[in-house]
């Protein structure tokens, strides 16, 4: 028994076969070129970033910009020879596809229906960008998303004057706290600077880096933010002010700002000892903001100098000179070289001085022996006054001021929103500043506050770039901007989906807004393409005026231009989508970068997508029905291949 039968078919020869490839290549092609290159071209601002942002995201975009180059190229040239390769034989038509019949028989009725119900349907559209405005409005913002480094960096302060051996008992158990948190694989500590010019740090800064086991071996719902607060809770030692980061960050941020925290605001001025109370009196105004954590004051008062001040009379009685008591001073505290040891290709200086019994107390450094020529063995006591001095333990200094720093690290809040009541509440409880006094914000802040201003200038950019490059595909205003209208719909899903996925506002969110732009206006361009070629069907079927086009013909060209070309468009939205959704899933370091970029781009795929099926042939309709009414025909706009 016979299951199916073929239909026969007429076989064309090759000439006819690639004439028909020809042109059809030509059709498609001219909207994917265009489209590409407004993709393209909507990218080119972010090279206009620069710091520490630009560095980040350069490399994206010129990867993004090459490959797209490449594909526009490609489009236009290699693809419809491969095309001609694989098109040959049989081919059945379109109706025959089940997934086609299946997304039509959905398409066209909701089609015809947002066609009924004109109003309704816009005002739908125009209330859900309203609802987005505040959304947007409403969240937080932030520099950058904070990266995951998969380690803490614990930065601890105490008294500027603190010894050595104390430093070191303090260091010693930090340590042993830290490593009793479970989820703490290792733990190396360091108190003071490192042999190396770009560590300026006293010995009451203590840098502990903090290695975690991996995420499997936490404990059940642990997260980082819960070690640190854990850590933070088991720290609480009288004298030291904690502070919580992590280590590439944070040498980040002290190289590009000079601050080691998330935010730090810098009190210029003449004299330390005002500049300290500035900052104290700054200080007790920020304790109750919410968000700001590890509050502290850039210790400049308050360290401790040995002054050994000679007498000169006791001198001559004793038969000594200045530069003998220097000389033994010199030897017995800060240690004299007697010579040099050789380790393959190393030297070092070997040299000899008291042992810390003899200088860890003032009373001890009174009796260090001097042998006087006639007299015998003096204590230094009876040549000099021994004493300790205040004085600052660090000078700092910018733009030929003197400079103090009140430090902070912002958590549970976003970074912009704390600065900002911060700021409210500095100018509220602070009184007015000494001439020549002035506070600078540093930190992460000073980087938002460049990030926004160069996005001020980006986006009306990328729009305008946007809209000159359709204008160049269509060669109309009115066609470029059908398309350009895709952009702000598109802010509805992308503002959605950074809302509700509670992702504050960055440049990285930035960056996936103006990626977006590029993919939104790519589907209304192919929309807008195949709305225009309905419209010259309809015109050389129906000739181009009033009297014979009915408004129910042109209704119908446009649903089937929208209809019958939903293959094409629904590709271009699932191909980036398809690209975009896993990183939704992705884990590990950077991962927590790249979502805040990827989720505007994949809500505002969906949004401009649906507004483009949907309301992009209802505003063509609409306006073609307009020019019939007044005009009398039609606006057809033929773009020469």
């Amino acid at each position: 028994m016979k299951l199916f039968s073929r239909k026969p078919y007429n076989k064309i020869d090759d000439a006819e076969r690639l004439a028909i490839i020809e042109k059809s290549s030509k059709q498609v092609s001219r909207g994917v070129f265009y489209s590409t290159i407004i993709i393209i071209t909507s990218f080119l601002p972010v090279f206009m970033l620069t710091g520490q942002e630009g560095k980040l995201f350069h490399p994206l975009a010129y990867t993004k910009t090459f490959i797209m180059l490449v594909d526009a190229i490609l489009v236009v040239t290699l693809a419809p020879v491969i095309i001609s390769f694989f098109m040959k034989g049989r081919f059945r038509d379109e109706k025959h596809n089940p997934i086609n019949r299946f997304l039509e028989k959905i398409y066209e009725p909701i089609i015809r229906t947002c066609m009924k119900w004109r109003k309704t349907t816009i005002g739908v559209n125009i209330l859900a960008l309203a609802v987005s405005v505040p959304l947007m409005i409403g969240l937080g913002s932030e520099f950058m998303p904070p990266l995951d480094e998969q380690s803490i960096l614990f930065m601890p302060v105490t008294l500027p004057d603190v010894s050595n051996e104390e430093a070191k008992r303090i260091l010693q158990v930090q340590d042993k706290i830290i490593k009793s948190v479970p989820e703490v694989d290792k733990v190396l500590g360091k108190a003071g600077r490192a042999s190396t010019a770009t560590d300026n740090s006293p010995i009451s800064m203590i840098e502990t880096i903090i290695m975690l086991k991996p995420k499997s071996e936490w404990r059940e719902g642990i997260t980082k933010n819960d070690i640190i607060n854990e850590l933070d809770a088991k720290m609480q030692i009288p004298g030291v002010v904690n502070g919580w980061t992590q280590p590439i960050i944070n040498r980040i941020n002290m190289l590009a700002t000079g601050i080691r925290t998330d935010v730090g605001i810098k009190v210029y001025g003449q004299n330390l000892d005002s500049i300290a109370v500035l900052s104290t009196k700054v200080k007790a105004a920020l304790a109750n903001v919410p968000g700001v954590k590890d509050l502290y004051v850039d210790p400049i008062t308050g360290g401790k100098y040995l002054t050994i001040d000679i007498n000169r009379d006791a001198l001559g009685r004793y038969g000594l000179s200045v530069n003998d008591v220097n000389m033994i001073v010199e030897s017995a505290i800060g240690g004299s070289p007697i010579g040099q040891t050789i380790e393959g290709r190393q030297r070092f200086t070997i040299s000899v001085r008291l042992s810390q019994d003899y200088r860890n107390s003032v009373e001890q450094l009174k009796r260090i022996p001097i042998q006087t020529p006639a007299l015998g063995t003096v204590p230094l006591s009876a040549v000099a006054d021994i004493k300790f001095e205040n004085g600052p333990p660090m000078i700092v200094s910018e733009n030929a001021l003197l400079r103090g720093a009140v430090l902070f690290n912002v958590r549970d809040r976003d970074l912009g929103s704390t600065v900002q009541e911060a700021m409210e509440t500095l100018n509220k409880n602070l009184d007015a500043l000494p001439n020549g006094y002035y506070l600078e914000w540093s930190g992460q802040y000073e980087n938002l506050i460049r990030g926004k201003q160069t996005l001020i200038v980006i986006l009306p950019v990328v729009l305008l770039i946007i809209f000159v490059s359709l204008y160049l595909a269509f060669h109309s205003i009115r066609e470029a901007f059908f398309s350009l209208i895709t952009v702000p719909f598109a802010l509805i899903g992308g503002a959605y989906m950074v809302y509700f996925y509670g992702v504050n506002l960055s440049v990285a969110v930035a960056v996936g807004f103006i990626a977006l732009f590029g993919i939104a206006v790519e589907t209304g361009v192919v929309m807008v393409i195949y709305l225009n070629d309905a419209m010259q069907q309809l015109v050389k079927l129906r000739g181009n005026s009033s009297e014979t086009i009915t408004r129910e013909e042109l209704r119908e060209y446009v649903i089937a231009g929208a209809a019958k070309r939903l293959r094409p468009k629904l590709m271009t939205v699932c191909v980036a989508l398809f690209g975009l959704i896993p990183v939704l899933w992705a884990t590990g370091v950077g991962s927590d970068v790249m979502k805040p970029i990827v989720l505007p781009m994949i809500g505002g795929v969906l949004t401009s997508s649906t507004h483009i099926l949907l309301v992009t042939p209802l505003i063509f309709l609409m306006t073609k029905e307009y020019e019939l009414r007044k005009f009398g025909k039609l606006e057809v706009y033929e773009v020469k291949h």
